[in-house]
């Protein structure tokens, strides 16, 4: 196991974890920094000092109650739904590739895509916050024709990293896709 230190589009590090269990499996695990006690007090703390001003004003207990009812949900929410901690991508050459990304709450979403619906893993370029991105996308094989592109599935969404991780995780697996075409025209020339 290797682990490299990047950096995001955002400009904050985020770690990439690379395994090789074997010549046609290989995971890619990027980690993003941990929720930070210091931005969740500050956001709580904010919100309950301007409840605190309205209760001051308006003599309602209600109001303070509120407060701590929208920010414990709100809290719950955010960690459940939207801080991802970790995004993997295990690429298994003779099956096809998991997506999994594991929420601060400890949930987790898993998606998997056959080998066989697979025409290329690339990297494309997008504009986004008056600024070009670079992302991992997965072409998906249209079954009607078997040379257009039916889907186009972006990996590693929440942690955005820059250039430089994208070629590392892009080159692998193209090896990997690589072998599975000279063995798939192996196969067939016999």
């Amino acid at each position: 196991m290797a682990e490299g230190t990047y950096r995001a589009v955002s400009g904050g590090r985020i770690a990439l974890q690379r395994r090789h269990y074997s010549a046609s499996c290989r995971e890619f695990s990027v980690r993003c920094p941990r929720l930070q006690l210091r931005s969740l007090s500050a956001a709580t703390c904010s919100v309950w000092l301007a409840a605190y001003g309205l209760f001051v004003l308006s003599q309602n207990s209600m109001v303070l109650s509120a407060a701590i009812f929208i920010t414990l949900i709100g809290l719950i929410v955010y960690l459940h739904f939207v801080k991802i901690d970790q995004e993997s991508l295990l690429v298994i050459g003779s099956l096809g590739i998991q997506m999994t990304s594991s929420y601060a709450s400890g949930k987790e979403n898993t998606t998997f895509i056959e080998i066989s619906q697979v025409k290329d893993v690339v990297i494309n370029e997008a504009i986004y916050m008056q600024k070009v991105i670079y992302y991992l996308c997965i072409l998906l094989q249209d079954p009607r024709e078997p040379h257009g592109v039916s889907e186009v599935v972006p990996l590693f969404q929440s942690s955005k990293p820059r250039l430089d991780c994208l070629v590392e995780v892009y080159r692998s697996c193209q090896e990997i896709l690589e072998q599975r075409k000279t063995s798939d025209f192996t196969r067939t020339l016999n």
